[in-house]
């Protein structure tokens, strides 16, 4: 039988990519695109590891992987640091818009 190419393979890839230009997004659209890159590449690799004579790029389905789990720690980390800083400067202090109060705050935790 001849050699065919994993599906979503690209899907995986493009995925990962995105999550990662999209992490600073308050960590969430990036966390949620790297978990459904995550899934698809583990169907992916459970189609492989059924027939593996018959797939061709499963390098590259490894690729798409290590990418989105880049992404996913990458949105984890910027959503655990935006809680943070709310949780240091205040939510109402943010929803308040007062820049000249949040540079204040701001400037309170690092000095």
């Amino acid at each position: 039988m001849e050699e065919q190419k994993l599906p979503s393979t690209g899907v995986v890839i493009g995925l990962g990519i995105a999550s990662i230009l999209l992490c600073w997004c308050y960590g969430v659209l990036g966390l949620i695109l790297a978990t459904v890159a995550i899934i698809i590449a583990g169907n992916s690799k459970k189609l492989y590891d059924q027939n593996p004579e018959n797939y061709s790029n499963y390098g590259s389905l490894k690729t798409g992987k290590i990418i989105a789990i880049i992404g996913l720690v990458l949105n984890i980390l910027i959503l655990l640091f935006f809680i943070w800083a709310i949780s240091k400067v205040g939510w109402d202090v943010i929803q308040s818009g007062d820049e000249e109060l949040i540079r204040e705050r701001m400037e309170e935790l690092f000095n």
